[in-house]
């Protein structure tokens, strides 16, 4: 039995066949989650102490924790970090060139 393996293009949005643009969004928004679940991880808060300091209601901890992508916009992930004190900073790397085969 042979398995075929295909090398991922670092995005996995991507390679589950999302369209370019709607991965990065799709990246940026889970890269953000992933920062705000080990904040409250890391400081050992229960769901409503997490809504108390992110300043959103505990339902809304609750989507969060649950990986609940399609309801948060960056927008609102930024926010909820910065009412924890965090700073978002925004990193852009221009695309590789491709080498022109002669």
């Amino acid at each position: 039995m042979t398995i075929k393996v295909t090398r991922s293009s670092g995005n996995v949005f991507k390679d589950l066949g999302f369209s370019a643009e709607e991965a990065e969004y799709l990246k940026i928004r889970s890269h953000l989650m992933v920062h705000l679940r080990k904040l409250i991880e890391t400081r050992g808060l229960a769901q409503a102490e997490a809504a108390a300091l992110l300043g959103v209601t505990q339902p809304r901890i609750s989507d969060l924790v649950r990986g609940k992508i399609d309801l948060f916009s960056i927008d609102t992930l930024v926010d909820m970090l910065a009412h924890a004190g965090v700073r978002v900073k925004i990193v852009l790397v221009a695309p590789k060139r491709k080498k022109k085969v002669a």
